[in-house]
């Protein structure tokens, strides 16, 4: 049969026409196969499909031979973090995180939560999938029904001083997703009032899909935060590996300061180390890393390819501009809860509001944030767009997409690996009215 929901580093589609309990089953047997797993953790969303589809991939993996721990219910970080933390062979997480309703899908990592991409056997499994003539087991595999969330909340406070911590009014907003559960977990250990929005888990999705990134979604956030006099603001996709920011004024930050916010403060804490981040925008970044005696290392975007970029740099951080954030010390994987810890900690030792951590920066490098169009040729698009500024560019990169780069600004333009969309990301230094022109400038070339 042919599978059509394997993309770029994951797995996403449709259900059922896409991805359904068959298919599930098949890549379990096949990701069995293809590791030669004898344990494998697995664990889903709060997607209403999520828990068949769940089922249907551990039958897959126990008649394959091997053995499941399922940990129920739970955000894709922690699926990362139990798969490294009882050393298992692989772990999948069952979630098509901030996609419509009729989609789900699967993160795949191996041992040490080092993750399968397209690159790296995701192709493989597809095909075994495929072609169906899994290997015999000599017995079926157990499955092991555990609650690892005590032991991640545990490795979740070492990241802070949590003894130094004060009082802080914090809103979150887990989009009824899965992020509350964690939240309320981590409550007791914290001397933060929590203002809670859209807190319970509802696959219905009562309040619309989790997706901070979209203008419309943020307005909740932004309300709640200026009507409780907060001292920040967080939101979370509904898988909660990605975390977004609102300062005290209800003001929605942009992923890319914070990407250079916490490499500034990773690199202060381990001077002359390296930082990995995406090619979308980078001058921020670049300038905040080398001003702290630190190397930033650009990487192709998506979760895959920054975690094994990390590996080969041992980099101590890793970030891209959609708000996913990567840690050395938790297996170089992305986590929706390790940033905003940070971010808390790092407001209370500068004795500064979120606002004055991240003016400067956005002041200096102002940006257009990510602008997305749908167009029926992007590679065209790029050929030419590359030709009419290739003139007048000091540096032309190809890593993902088109970057180009001139004396007082620079843009990315690359084509969406999920959709059927043109990304478009312009900064400049330190000139708003330059960096609004360009994007106006490029847009008209994007719409043409």
């Amino acid at each position: 049969m042919k599978i059509t929901c394997f993309k770029a580093y994951d797995i996403r589609g449709r259900v059922p026409d896409q991805l359904n309990e068959e298919v599930a089953y098949r890549i379990g047997r096949a990701f069995v196969d293809f590791l030669s797993a004898k344990k494998v953790l697995v664990g889903h969303d709060i997607r209403l499909t999520s828990p068949s589809l769940t089922d249907a991939l551990v039958n897959g993996i126990t008649d394959a031979g091997a053995d499941v721990i399922h940990i129920g219910q739970v955000g894709t970080e922690e699926v990362y973090f139990g798969t490294f933390h009882l050393a298992v062979d692989g772990g999948i997480c069952v979630t098509a995180s901030h996609n419509p309703m009729d989609y789900n899908g699967m993160k795949l990592v191996r041992e040490g939560s080092r993750p399968i991409s397209s690159d790296t056997g995701l192709l493989e499994i597809q095909a075994l999938a495929e072609a169906g003539q899994f290997n015999a087991a000599a017995r079926k595999g157990t499955v092991q029904h555990i609650d690892n969330r005590p032991a991640y909340i545990e490795h979740l406070l070492t990241y802070v001083d949590v003894p130094a911590l004060k009082p802080l009014k914090v809103v979150v907003n887990a989009g009824n997703g899965g992020a509350g559960a964690v939240v309320d977990a981590l409550e007791p250990h914290l001397p933060f009032e929590f203002i809670k929005i859209h807190h319970a888990p509802d696959g219905n999705f009562p309040n619309g899909i989790p997706n901070p990134i979209l203008i419309e979604n943020q307005q909740v956030t932004a309300e709640a935060v200026r009507a409780h006099k907060a001292d920040l603001g967080i939101a979370w996709d509904g898988d909660f590996d990605r975390c977004f920011f609102f300062d005290e004024t209800g003001a929605f930050i942009d992923g890319y300061y914070v990407v250079g916010l916490l490499a500034a403060a990773f690199l202060h804490k381990y001077p002359g180390a390296k930082v990995v981040h995406d090619p979308r925008l980078t001058w921020n970044t670049i300038d905040l890393a080398a001003s702290k005696g630190g190397h930033a290392v650009e990487s192709k975007t998506g979760h895959a390819f920054i975690k094994e970029r990390m590996r080969v740099e041992d980099a101590v951080y890793g970030g891209e501009m959609s708000a996913h954030h990567y840690f050395k010390d938790f297996a170089y994987c992305d986590n929706g809860t390790i940033p905003w810890l940070l971010v808390t900690e790092l407001m209370q030792t500068t004795n500064k509001p979120l606002s004055a951590l991240v003016g400067d920066r956005i002041a200096k490098f102002p940006c257009s944030g990510e602008i997305n169009r749908v167009v029926k040729d992007t590679a065209a698009l790029l050929q030419i767009v590359e030709a009419h500024y290739a003139a007048e560019a000091v540096a032309i990169e190809h890593v993902d997409g088109l970057s180009m780069s001139f004396a007082e600004w620079r843009f990315n333009m690359r084509s969406s690996s999920t959709e059927p969309v043109a990304r478009l990301n312009v900064e400049s230094r330190g000139n708003e009215p330059l960096m609004r022109a360009k994007t106006a400038e490029l847009l008209a070339m994007m719409d043409a």
